[in-house]
């Protein structure tokens, strides 16, 4: 990890930011990048100097693709991707030369997750469910590591001009009606300085500073488990089946890339998280669970973890607020937690930057909470039921046997599919139309562009797809909050007008037929997320798809 900028005058430390972000892992980055390009100044501050090589999350879902590719970074997550699939072909190949199957190495089928270890068949995926359309693109891409995501927005970061401030780490703050005042601290030498803004969040991880200090209350559920995953040396390795195994003592997990395993046991918390993790520990775990007799010979990182699961009551307590784990916690099965912290970033960054920029009112904020608390509690109740089936116990298992037969079907590996992708994902917005509160779908238009390479710039887009001029007035002064584009959507005749806000969500959509103020309100929609219209101040001549209609906000 580099700094993105320096700021090293006084100056620069004594200016007044917008925003403070603790924590410079993947969701404080994307937070940070969301509110430069909504307008804001954003510090972060990381107490690391380096990217964490721990083995972390190893794939993002189709809804953090989606959030990419509407910001144009597809194609460098689509890059990062394929380096995953060489690295899973040699772990096939290094399986073959011990003479495991003697089959050439394959690739890795059409990527679909799994629930509790119990694989997604991504053959047997209904393909035709309109959900997985919307996605476009964003769905084929998947097999992205932790690692990776941060380096990618650590880049984004550092081409925004974020300021990001390395070996530093937030020990107090102040709040006052004008602000809030942040106390910070070199990891180095320990001297400190304060820095004053508008609003703080807090991205700083599971035992978030922020939140503790805060105040924030975190209920849930004890830990049961203790989980180790490490990249290792070993030898003994071929007695070892890959992917993951459920055993009369546990779990355990081989691959997919060369030396990473992973175990679980359900005898309670380790009694020291802290401790380093030895090669004597990792030894010990994976012969207990697996019965192999593997000797680890070297360990190039390793981690514990749990299940404790919980989550703040509320996202925000004044000018603070949280995101990523710091709001919330819970095992690493299904990998979502990488996946939920981008999700409140999208969701909050915009909003927020709104807020700072003087868009709208600081009521919008509210709708955070609103919107992402509920995807949170179903994260912490899904990553719940995977524990209740890897459990070793007969009746745990008899249960296991039952679910794995039900994913096993098209209709089974669809919906379990589509919860851990997060294309079902949809929040309770008003309006009757289906495609409200849901991601929108990636629509190509007339000009062959597509609905995300509008997005880039961060502003909500207002899609006129019946050259209705009614509709257009209703978005007069929104011009600098709102992008309107009057173009077609062959692929979609039944559609007449579609706004999705910056995060990617459609706001307010109307069909074909449809009048653009009846029923489901495009004047409502507007406001609610964008605040009252410039009166009296034009809003220029409205933009038509491609190209010229991609250029930066206002």
């Amino acid at each position: 990890m580099n700094s993105a900028n320096s700021a090293n005058s006084m100056d620069s430390m004594n200016a007044r930011r917008d925003v403070v972000v603790a924590g410079g892992g993947p969701v404080g980055l994307m937070l940070a990048c969301e509110l430069r390009i909504g307008g804001a100044s954003v510090m972060v501050v990381e107490r690391r100097t380096e990217v964490d090589q721990t083995v972390k999350a190893g794939s993002i879902n189709t809804s953090t693709a989606e959030a990419f590719y509407r910001r144009g970074m597809l194609p460098a997550l689509a890059e990062v991707q394929q380096r995953s699939v060489e690295r899973f072909q040699a772990f096939v190949r290094d399986r073959q030369a011990t003479g495991a199957t003697g089959r050439p190495p394959r690739t890795p089928s059409r990527f679909a997750g799994h629930f509790a270890g119990i694989m997604l068949r991504g053959e047997l995926l209904d393909t035709a469910d309109p959900d997985f359309a919307h996605a476009g693109p964003a769905h084929d891409v998947g097999l992205v590591p932790q690692q990776e995501v941060e380096r990618l927005l650590a880049e984004r970061a550092r081409e925004l001009g974020v300021e990001v401030r390395v070996g530093t780490e937030l020990t107090a703050f102040e709040a006052d009606e004008h602000g809030i005042e942040v106390r910070l601290a070199r990891v180095s030498d320990g001297s400190g300085e304060s820095v004053r803004a508008d609003w703080l969040v807090g991205c700083d991880g599971g035992r978030s500073t922020v939140r503790k200090l805060a105040g924030f209350t975190f209920p849930g559920t004890d830990p049961q488990i203790t989980g180790r995953q490490a990249l290792v040396e070993m030898t003994g390795s071929d007695a070892l089946r890959p992917g993951w195994n459920a055993t009369e003592t546990g779990m355990y997990v081989h691959g997919p890339m060369p030396g990473r395993i992973l175990t679980v046991e359900f005898d309670g918390p380790p009694a020291d998280r802290e401790a380093e993790v030895t090669a004597e520990e990792l030894q010990t775990s994976l012969r207990q669970v697996s019965g192999a007799e593997v000797t680890i010979t070297g360990v190039h990182t390793a981690t514990r973890f749990t299940d404790n699961a919980r989550q703040a009551a509320d996202y925000r307590a004044g000018r603070v607020l949280l995101a990523g784990d710091a709001a919330h916690v819970h095992s690493p099965f299904g990998g979502q937690g990488l996946n939920l912290g981008i999700g409140d970033a999208m969701n909050l960054g915009w909003k927020l930057a709104a807020v700072v920029r003087g868009r709208a009112p600081e009521g919008l904020l509210d709708s955070y909470t609103a919107e992402r608390h509920p995807i949170g509690a179903w994260v912490l109740e899904w990553t719940r039921a995977q524990i209740a089936l890897m459990r070793p116990e007969p009746q745990a298992r008899a249960l296991r046997d039952v679910v794995a037969e039900l994913a096993g079907s098209v209709a089974g590996t669809t919906y379990f599919a589509k919860k851990v992708s997060g294309v079902s994902l949809r929040y309770d917005l008003p309006g009757s139309h289906p495609l409200v509160g849901r991601s929108a779908p990636d629509l190509e238009l007339a000009d062959r562009t597509r609905l995300a390479d509008l997005l880039h710039d961060g502003r909500a887009l207002l899609l006129d797809l019946a050259d209705d001029a009614e509709l257009r007035a209703r978005a007069e002064g929104y011009g600098e909050r709102v992008r309107l584009v009057t173009t077609a959507c062959p692929g979609r005749p039944d559609l007449a007008g579609l706004l999705v806000r910056p995060d990617g969500i459609t706001a307010w959509a109307v069909d074909a037929g449809g009048a653009p103020d009846t029923g489901d309100g495009l004047g409502d929609a507007l406001s609610r997320w964008f605040g009252t219209p410039t009166a009296g101040r034009p809003t220029g001549r409205p933009s038509r798809s491609g190209p010229s209609a991609t250029g930066a906000a206002a």
